[in-house]
């Protein structure tokens, strides 16, 4: 099981997760988001050893110049949440960048837009609400491709992370369901989610 933890704070969040063997450490880039990371922070992410761990810039339709100025060199990956096309992932892939291409799925039909982004390192299916923590409906994970490249978003916890595993999902993002204040995450949670993923391992 791969899991990514999103809308993390790099001063007080990213030893934990990489301690805890989190393989994804998502950092929000989006200035409506009670998570957004002020950029002068980036720089904190330098002082860490990620050992197996990688760094996730989550994006909306960000330009060449933010990337280049902000992204570069401390990011694994980026992650998509806007209107990219597949050439605009391989822009993106060319400047040294791993990709997370979020496909936003309201219905069966939007599961299969995944296929238009072959070059995408990862896809991410979604709820449409971005972070509105909106619950991925259960009739749809069943039609979702399994794999290791295919993650799924939407208010999983640990209370529901096992069912959602017996549908066939292997990748886990959370974000909202571990924190018990908006936009700071409960270290507690962490710690439980990972021990109940740890639980199904075995």
């Amino acid at each position: 099981m791969k899991l990514k933890i999103c809308g993390l704070n790099p001063a007080r969040d990213v030893q934990l997760c990489i301690d805890l063997e989190v393989h994804f450490l998502g950092f929000v880039f989006y200035e409506k988001s009670p998570r957004n990371v002020n950029l002068s922070d980036i720089k904190l992410l330098s002082k860490y050893n990620k050992k197996n761990s990688n760094f996730v810039a989550v994006t909306v339709n960000p330009n060449n110049d933010f990337i280049k100025k902000n992204l570069i060199g401390s990011f694994d990956y980026i992650q998509l949440h806007g209107s990219e096309t597949k050439d605009r992932i391989t822009e993106i892939k060319n400047m040294g960048l791993k990709i997370i291409k979020v496909i936003k799925v309201k219905d069966v039909q939007d599961i299969d837009k995944y296929r238009e982004f072959d070059n995408a390192d990862i896809i991410l299916f979604d709820t449409p609400g971005m972070e509105k923590s909106l619950e991925f409906p259960k009739k749809l994970i069943t039609k979702l491709p399994i794999g290791t490249k295919y993650a799924l978003a939407g208010s999983i916890s640990e209370y529901n992370v096992e069912n959602i595993s017996k549908l066939g999902v292997n990748f886990f993002d959370l974000s909202s369901s571990l924190e018990s204040q908006l936009g700071y995450k409960d270290h507690h949670k962490i710690k439980s989610f990972i021990n109940k993923i740890n639980e199904l391992k075995d």
